[in-house]
């Protein structure tokens, strides 16, 4: 069963005007990753106030704090992002999500993917050292797929979560940016599903500038989500479609097409014989 959520911020920047659209498009919950084009994890204690009093007043809940923690080099310092790393942990508390998104850190300065092995063990440490600090808060790290991170391939992915081996570590799965980065997205849900417990649902053709809707590109939703429905999933199924175009920090696809990217996602999920949990 899936129950729908979007990465708000690609319709607007103005949460009343992401909660407008998403509100017409029967869907609840938010992957809160930006509101007045600040990142979450930069909002102050009074704009996440007057947030929370604004979805709790409409019914809104949080599908998971979409924080950036892990989007920084490997070998810079760690212990100035342990500090954003506690302010997500508190944030998806007061928000009523047991979900922070995170990633598996960028190349050195001047490295690239050839310099993995290397660097490896550092990836596995602080993931893990992130995992442990999660262990008894009541939450849990959800690591996406994403260009350039340790965790952009399948077979990373799959080393990632299987040597940093904790609970309180699971998947994020999306299949564009496999797509992206030129990897097979089938592949990559097969070595990491048995521990997918969000589905970002953007579709992509390689080589393209943008997103398009769920089932439109070679990112085989269709597949995944049949796959998915076989294997009992129950859990977040999040848009970000990214139809307008995207980057590191987040995508764009504004209020007229999001609807689109919606019902689009919904048929889909009709044909590979799985329901939606309405709000």
């Amino acid at each position: 069963m899936f129950t729908l959520s979007a990465f708000a911020d690609e319709i607007d920047p103005d949460p009343v005007k992401q909660l407008d659209v998403l509100e017409a498009c029967g869907v609840k919950y938010i992957e809160l990753r930006s509101i007045h084009q600040t990142n979450v994890l930069a909002l102050s204690d009074e704009q996440v106030a007057e947030f929370e009093t604004l979805i709790r007043r409409r019914g809104f809940g949080i599908s998971a704090i979409g924080s950036p923690i892990g989007k920084v080099p490997i070998d810079e310092p760690f212990g100035p992002h342990l500090l954003k790393f506690d302010r997500a942990i508190d944030l998806a508390r007061r928000l009523g999500t047991p979900n922070i998104r995170v990633f598996s850190f960028y190349p050195a300065a001047g490295e690239d993917e050839r310099n993995w092995p290397g660097r490896r063990a550092e990836v596995i440490r602080r993931m893990r050292m992130l995992a442990e600090r999660v262990a008894n808060a009541g939450v849990r790290l959800v690591h996406e797929n994403e260009h350039r991170i340790y965790g952009d391939s399948p077979g990373r992915v799959a080393d990632l979560l299987t040597s940093v081996d904790r609970p309180a570590l699971v998947a994020a799965y999306d299949p564009a940016n496999f797509v992206f980065c030129g990897y097979d997205p089938w592949e990559g849900w097969l070595k990491c599903r048995d521990r997918v417990c969000h589905l970002h649902i953007k579709d992509w053709v390689h080589g393209e500038a943008h997103g398009r809707v769920a089932g439109a590109g070679q990112g085989r939703i269709r597949d995944v989500l049949t796959d998915a429905v076989r294997r009992g999933y129950d859990g977040f199924a999040v848009l970000e479609p990214h139809l307008l175009g995207g980057g590191p920090t987040g995508g764009v696809t504004g209020p007229e097409l999001f609807p689109r990217a919606v019902e689009t996602l919904r048929q889909v999920i009709c044909e590979a014989g799985g329901t939606e949990r309405m709000p």
